[in-house]
């Protein structure tokens, strides 16, 4: 369960309503060339939030691409103090990884900010997508003119009389799908456009049948008639403006003929939305893997601490898109054919580059940080010789030993630079020292 802040519900509501904008202004433009459809503008809204958040996937997978290239000396690292749980053994393998990381010019952390900046973007998604009638005026008003025809044809109070009919429909052994839609307060507008935007066939159907007087079981309607009598034509006018409402909701809703308002049914056509959606996201992940494995040829067993998770995450979004409404599923497939598409661009690209030339842009930004706190400049001992044979196998032990050699002289050859003073270690003196020298050091 993800638990959110008072900051974090706001934050996440801002980025729905920015994001229900852009969705509302899609659904307009194609109402100008006579579309009106909620999987057309999903689809279009969905290729365009990828597209924006595209920058972020291309760190993600530039990261990617270090992370194999600094796996094997991980590997190496973690290997060298395996089975050893002192403190010493602990800090000085942590060390060592954070300056296998440095040479790269990157951070433990790198993958994960990225996450962390899309988790609200995705969350706010969810609540668009989910809440269509909220954010796309045009369907709103549909809704709107449902509710607020009551009034306009002289029954004010028809929620009222459909809790009667629910009554009824209790004592005469009816079996209604209308109760929880009946105990909601009339002048909660919101709250009636959300029950209804998630209305299945059946519900319209009995709502339809209970303004036109139509209901099959007799008993029920009979016990109804004097709430027939007492409506006189209001009940038949809104009859008429309701069935005119749904029709055109259920035209916006259709997609290929599935309802995308209403949670898909596994005896429908529209089953095929939970199953396309896990499908997708598995050739996404798949394809993934395919690409990892092709740039790291192991001469040992690796296990991919993803793997698992890469095949149970489909499973679970076909799940969620059987439980949800059919237009989220369809989020879900219009994503991962998009993440496949750019999964392909990206790779193409990256393997044109040069990735040393990556690793030395990466390193001069690590390494203006690091002169901003005043520490030293981390030097790069990887040539495109070990970027191959990174790519292809485990680095081998005499590769180990001198690579660890060159990290324990840089460390030993900085720490005697920065110690070259008389002052107490750890005092204001040797610290700003230590600042002199290493002007000094790098002004020459």
């Amino acid at each position: 369960m993800i638990l959110l802040t008072q900051s974090d519900a706001w934050l996440i509501g801002d980025i729905a309503r920015l994001l229900g904008y852009i969705l509302n202004s899609l659904f307009k433009v194609t109402e100008i060339f006579g579309i009106q459809n909620i999987g057309l503008s999903i689809i279009i809204f969905t290729f365009i939030v990828k597209i924006l958040m595209l920058p972020l996937t291309i760190k993600q997978q530039k990261f990617s691409r270090l992370s194999m290239m600094m796996n094997p000396e991980l590997q190496a690292i973690a290997a060298k103090y395996k089975g050893k749980s002192d403190q010493d053994s602990i800090y000085k393998m942590n060390q060592e990884q954070r300056e296998v990381y440095a040479k790269y010019g990157t951070s433990p952390t790198g993958g994960c900010l990225q996450l962390i900046i899309q988790m609200p973007i995705l969350l706010a998604l969810f609540n668009v997508i989910r809440n269509i009638p909220a954010y796309v005026t045009s369907v709103k008003n549909h809704f709107t003119g449902i509710i607020r025809t009551g009034e306009e044809v002289g029954i004010s109070s028809y929620m009222d009389e459909i809790g009667t009919y629910v009554a009824k429909a209790k004592e005469t052994g009816v079996t209604t799908k209308l109760e929880a839609f009946a105990k909601i307060d009339p002048s909660k507008e919101n709250q009636l456009i959300d029950a209804m935007s998630k209305f299945t066939d059946a519900q319209w159907n009995e709502l339809k049948a209970f303004f036109s007087n139509t209901i099959e079981n007799q008993d029920l309607a009979s016990s109804l008639q004097s709430v027939y009598a007492s409506n006189g034509d209001g009940f038949a006018q809104m009859s008429t403006i309701l069935t005119e409402n749904v029709d055109k909701i259920d035209s916006m809703n259709s997609f290929f003929g599935i309802n995308l308002a209403v949670n898909p049914e596994i005896l429908s056509t529209a089953i095929i939305i939970p199953i396309l959606a896990g499908l997708a996201q598995w050739v996404s992940t798949k394809l993934a893997e395919v690409k990892r494995n092709n740039n790291k040829k192991t001469t040992t067993e690796e296990p991919n601490p993803m793997g698992a998770m890469n095949n149970i995450m489909p499973i679970i979004t076909a799940i969620f898109a059987l439980t949800m409404p059919a237009a989220l599923g369809l989020y879900w497939i219009a994503g991962s054919i998009f993440q496949i598409i750019s999964q392909l661009i990206i790779n193409a690209y990256f393997d044109k580059q040069d990735m040393e030339e990556v690793m030395k842009k990466n390193l001069e930004k690590a390494n203006k940080k690091r002169e901003k706190r005043g520490l030293p400049p981390q030097k790069s001992t990887v040539s495109a010789k070990d970027i191959i044979n990174n790519s292809k196998a485990v680095a081998s032990k005499a590769d180990i030993d001198r690579r660890q050699k060159e990290r324990e002289a840089q460390i030993k050859n900085s720490t005697e630079f920065y110690n070259k003073n008389e002052e107490k270690p750890g005092s204001l003196a040797s610290k700003a020292a230590m600042v002199k020298k290493y002007n000094e050091k790098h002004n020459k």
